[in-house]
């Protein structure tokens, strides 16, 4: 059985292991910076991690950051990043699952759109975000890597 929840203060590592899926993201060495960047996160109400776990590992997660919006009447728009399921549990609906509670998140904070980036040009991958609900032909996303 898989449950979805929140992340807490003990699935760091899970999460870092996760996001190693993710292409070429290795695991911060900087445990001060890292516990640090970890407790901000965990106490910003704006941003929630979703994870999926089965009774013994978290499987697939994706992270919602609410932003403050100035247009469309001061509503705050959802922003999903870090879409990941572990190799072993893909094509079972978890990310999916989270994917859904995220969005039930942001309606929740009454954001009045998601968006929803992906570095992966794979078809398939594509077709899942489609049929998640997002599409790709509203808005077009550009990327300055800093």
């Amino acid at each position: 059985m898989t449950i979805l929840r929140l992340a807490q203060k003990t699935d760091l590592q899970a999460l870092l292991t996760l996001y190693t899926y993710l292409g070429d993201n290795p695991i911060p060495q900087d445990r001060d910076k890292l516990a640090r960047c970890w407790q901000t996160l965990l106490s910003d109400e704006r941003t929630s991690i979703i994870l999926a776990q089965t009774a013994d590992q978290v499987v697939s997660t994706c992270t919602l950051t609410v932003i403050l919006n100035l247009t469309h009447d001061l509503r705050p728009y959802g922003f999903i990043e870090n879409v990941v399921t572990l190799p072993a549990y893909r094509k079972q609906g978890l990310a999916g699952q989270c994917l859904a509670e995220a969005v039930r998140i942001a309606q929740a904070q009454n954001c009045y759109k998601v968006l929803l980036t992906t570095g992966s040009k794979r078809p398939e991958t594509l077709n899942f975000y489609r049929n998640a609900g997002f599409n790709d032909s509203d808005k077009t996303a550009f990327v300055r890597w800093l």
